[in-house]
């Protein structure tokens, strides 16, 4: 039996380990990834549950205590180490030298994170969809 990360690597990724279809958001037509620009990559990092902003621009995380934001574990992840290879992305602000990700058109978020220490970006496999090329 394969691993998840083979089975991922098999259906979603090239002979390179880039990923193979457009990465998109989950909530809205928007496109975050073209084909080839992420690598698939096994990293452990605790990413908070995806929040989708209010109408008064605060998302629940912003409104409630920082130390009681509920967690994901997840360690699947697109990496993307040029910020410029995004099609659509927002940024929140620093939070312990980590910047989250986010749909920059529909706002809902963190669909991964970004590493000031390294200046490398992931997209949480898990909170994105795939859409062919064609």
């Amino acid at each position: 039996m394969t691993s998840t990360i083979e089975g991922i690597r098999e259906s979603k990724c090239d002979e390179l380990g880039k990923n193979n279809s457009k990465i998109c958001c989950q909530f809205c037509p928007s496109i975050i990834l073209n084909p080839r620009a992420g690598t698939l990559v096994s990293r452990e990092f605790p990413l908070p549950l995806i929040v989708k902003k209010k109408n008064d621009g605060q998302s629940k995380s912003e409104t409630s205590d920082p130390s009681s934001v509920e967690v994901e574990d997840l360690k699947d992840y697109w990496q993307v180490d040029d910020m410029f290879h995004f099609e659509n992305i927002s940024v929140t602000h620093t939070v312990d030298q980590i910047k989250y990700l986010g749909c920059a058109d529909c706002e809902v978020g963190p669909v991964g994170f970004h590493d000031l220490t390294t200046k490398i970006n992931y997209i949480a496999l898990s909170r994105v969809m795939y859409k062919d090329s064609n």
